[in-house]
């Protein structure tokens, strides 16, 4: 048992020694690149719902008003290819009132509701189009979305700002140890995108309703590996 147990001791230190060889020696970075720019679309979801005593009243009442909202997308403009009907229902009211006896609940109406997703790409018009679906009936506002019709050079510049950030940190970590940073071994991107950033752009002041359309990040982050050099 004595010597079963030593084999094992031994065994445990030579595959120790074997993990330290395999483990990655010199210096490893994250980076991250941001670039801000003003949106130059705008994209948001237009509702409708209405409420009558039968189905084919309310949808009827739904689809009337629904058609005033693509009237005024004509007359802004909108294209067909960037409007879509991305919501419809239709379902009962149900009378929740508290009752005396066991009777069932009743069905007291019907609602039906349509909603239009509709991208706009002057956003000079975007504060004009809420008031005028306002003015149709819309009553369903949901997911104003901002974004950019082309991000590829945004996106370009902030794997550039990456890599410069992740290449000076890497200097920074080597100067700290005291040690001479080598050269690259790996770089991979580990991720890429938009996030919102604070609404600080400048407001649509207008007749019609002001709109805040901020500024968006476009964000690349890089790893990178660096040998440690040989001291001169």
């Amino acid at each position: 048992m004595r010597m079963l147990k030593i084999a094992a001791i031994v065994c445990a230190g030579f595959a120790s020694g074997a993990l330290a060889q395999q483990a990655p020696q010199g210096i490893t970075v994250n980076g991250e690149g941001i670039v801000s720019l003003a949106p130059d679309t705008a994209t948001i979801r237009l509702g409708v719902s209405e409420r009558a005593a039968s189905a084919s009243d309310a949808m009827a009442q739904t689809s009337e008003k629904v058609r005033g909202i693509l009237d005024q997308l004509d007359t802004l403009k909108i294209a067909g290819l960037d409007r879509q009907t991305s919501g419809l229902y239709l379902r009962p009211v149900y009378d929740n009132r508290p009752r005396e006896d066991a009777s069932p609940v009743e069905v007291s109406g019907y609602e039906a509701g349509n909603t239009v997703s509709v991208t706009v790409r002057d956003l000079s018009k975007l504060g004009q189009l809420l008031d005028a679906v306002v003015a149709e009936g819309a009553n369903d506002f949901n997911g104003l979305q901002f974004g950019l019709q082309d991000n590829a050079a945004a996106l370009a510049k902030a794997r550039e700002g990456a890599v410069q950030d992740a290449m000076a940190r890497a200097q920074q970590l080597a100067d700290a140890a005291g040690v001479k940073l080598g050269k690259l071994t790996s770089m991979s991107e580990s991720s890429q995108g938009f996030r919102p950033m604070e609404m600080r752009g400048a407001q649509m002041k207008t007749m019609d309703m002001p709109i805040e359309t901020g500024e968006i990040d476009i964000s690349a982050q890089v790893t990178l590996q660096f040998e440690i050099a040989e001291a001169d």
